[in-house]
């Protein structure tokens, strides 16, 4: 892409070439950035979620604003916390500094938008997005090689022309803030770090566990007065893993601030640089309606993911993945022709449980060595890296959303792991540990267990068991007492059956998912329909996704989805049609893609 404002910074500065996020996703993304804590730490991992903020802690602009800083946001409000009042100055300038009174320091924090997924994906955004680009710099459409995800054909080439045209525009948008540093007589006193909050906003990018999710651009301008803090020349390429996590402390180190011991990162710049890191960490977990949860690790050649809902293909159906994004239409049309190879059908395909890849020698991730007998004390060392990791950092993507939230009532999700011992971590490790990996009498024997959360994943654990169905026609419903075999033996079954009735909603709704979905027992969808129902927003969209996923065996319930669906509507003459952009919109998107999916003559927007 034609990036010459970018090409100004390089000149100035230092790429940093293995930079990560800590999600795939924007707003776990942010919360990170703006915490120095991993978004699992905090509970801010999901898309567009509402966590409190413990009381304890202050966020990146808070410590700078104590410091006499003038602090700045520009445009985005998603950090998964409320960060109204965690600013000096809110502003859709490219110049916020500008309306300081006084000559304080300032810190900005300036989002920069053309290249996000919308403009990619929807037409009229990008047409809006590149209204100043000349004829010259739109980008030829055939001298484009789409990545090996895609068929290469004239619709994957326009879409991936149109973010080369999309850097472009938002490289002007660089231009605007370095020539108004420039005017200002700022440019030499002002450190600016360039970066991207995830991989590209495309299929097998943008949510992806991999590294084409969450590899980012890292350029570090230093004017010429501070480079006796660094320890590189001017268009360096550092090899060094930098993590998102590391960010916040490096600039209070760089302001020359306490770094708080809450923050989980290291600095990576400065006199106070730590020695390189061995390893960086990431997750995902839901986005909007489509629930997930893998984890990853990666050091400076190998990364190994562990996918804990494997059962779950890479592109779930709904609303965040439909045809009215052009590359997902541009993908299912190919789809639909039987023109996809083996790499690009696992989009649609159930993850193996673990994946590891060695990006030296495979950088596009092409070649699972997870199952390679040559690489197996590889992948142990840093499975073992990613547990440590995740037990550490008290990891709340091991409960469910609703399951945190109500353990850490008047508290924090954030505060309640690490000051209350009915938070047993580890044991609910290992319960998620045994999807995919332990045999039924294990599993079964977990479901036993006084935790909710290890019992959910003993319930997981079955699920992925029983995943397809058997061998059996959707729809079909049979009692306990009519079992001889479906997807697993009957014993499990019945366990699952005792499940319904289980003090957590979330191992209620699991498992009558589980059930459904192999058309055992009604009762199944009695708890749906009750929890589908429910004033909890969270334990609503959980059931919701549910109803989804389990197909034409959910048809009974269709006038509840469309009651729950007028309960989640907005106000007439709103500009939205849902409540609002988080789980009434969620809840409402997977109740009308299922009632869609059966058969309902109804717009899913």
């Amino acid at each position: 892409a034609y990036t010459p404002n970018i090409d100004r910074l390089v000149e100035s500065g230092i790429v940093f070439n293995k930079a990560y996020a800590t999600a795939p996703i924007c707003a776990p993304s942010r919360s990170c950035l703006m915490s120095g804590l991993y978004a699992s730490s905090l509970g801010t991992q999901h898309l567009r979620c509402e966590i409190p903020f413990p009381d304890s802690l202050r966020t990146l602009p808070e410590h700078l604003a104590s410091m006499g800083y003038f602090t700045s946001n520009r445009n985005k409000t998603d950090y998964n916390f409320d960060p109204e009042d965690r600013w000096t100055h809110w502003s859709g300038s490219y110049a916020p500094w500008r309306n300081r009174t006084d000559e304080r320091p300032f810190f900005s924090f300036i989002n920069v938008g053309p290249s996000h997924e919308g403009s990619a994906n929807l037409r009229d955004r990008y047409e809006q997005s590149i209204e100043e680009l000349t004829p010259s710099e739109v980008h030829d459409r055939e001298a484009i090689s789409p990545p090996p995800y895609y068929p290469n054909n004239a619709e994957t080439r326009e879409v991936w022309a149109r973010y080369y045209d999309l850097l472009t525009a938002m490289d002007k948008n660089v231009g605007r803030i370095l020539d108004s540093l420039e005017i200002d007589g700022l440019m030499e006193n002002t450190i600016i770090f360039f970066f991207g909050d995830h991989g590209f906003g495309m299929p097998r990018y943008k949510r992806w566990l991999y590294n084409t999710g969450l590899h980012v651009p890292l350029i570090v301008h230093i004017p010429a007065d501070y480079t006796h803090l660094f320890d590189s020349e001017y268009g360096a390429h550092n090899p060094e893993l930098v993590s998102f996590v590391d960010f916040a402390p490096t600039v209070l180190s760089l302001a020359g601030a306490p770094i708080p011991p809450s923050m989980e990162g290291q600095v990576f710049l400065g006199p106070a640089k730590a020695p390189p890191r061995t390893h960086a960490f990431g997750a995902r977990d839901r986005a909007d309606d489509m629930f997930e949860m893998s984890r990853a690790t990666w050091d400076s050649q190998y990364i190994y993911i562990r996918h804990y809902m494997p059962h779950l293909p890479y592109i779930q159906e709904g609303f965040i993945n439909s045809d009215r994004k052009d590359s997902y239409r541009a993908l299912r049309r190919a789809k639909m022709r039987g023109t996809l190879n083996t790499e690009q059908r696992k989009l649609w395909e159930p993850k193996p449980v673990e994946e590891l890849y060695d990006l030296r020698a495979d950088p596009l991730e092409l070649t699972n060595l997870a199952e390679s007998p040559s690489h197996q004390d590889i992948k142990s060392t840093l499975r073992q890296t990613l547990h440590h990791w995740m037990l550490k950092h008290k990891d709340l993507g091991l409960l469910t959303e609703s399951e945190y939230m109500a353990r850490s009532q008047n508290s924090s999700p954030y505060t309640y792991a690490r000051t209350s011992e009915a938070y047993p971590v580890e044991e609910i490790l290992s319960g998620a540990e045994l999807v995919g990996k332990a045999d039924l009498d294990q599993v079964l024997e977990k479901l036993k267990h006084p935790d909710g959360g290890v019992r959910y994943w003993a319930v997981m654990a079955l699920r992925h068991l029983a995943f397809n169905g058997g061998n059996r026609t959707w729809g079909d419903k049979l009692t306990l007492d009519q079992l001889t075999e479906v997807g697993l033996p009957v014993k499990a079954y019945a366990s699952l059956s005792t499940c319904l009735k289980d003090p957590s909603p979330s191992v209620q709704i699991l498992a009558a998912e589980t059930l459904a979905i192999t058309g055992v027992g009604d009762e199944a969808l009695e708890t749906l329909e009750k929890w589908v129902a429910s004033d909890n927003p969270r334990i609503a969209l959980e059931a919701a996704r549910a109803i989804q996923l389990v197909g034409p065996a959910a048809r009974s319930l269709i006038p509840t989805m469309y009651q729950v669906i007028e309960k989640n509507l907005g106000e007439p003459g709103s500009n939205r049609k849902f409540k609002d952009f988080n789980y009434a919109s969620f809840t409402g998107w997977s109740l009308e893609w299922a009632l869609k999916n059966l058969g309902e003559d109804i717009q899913v927007n």
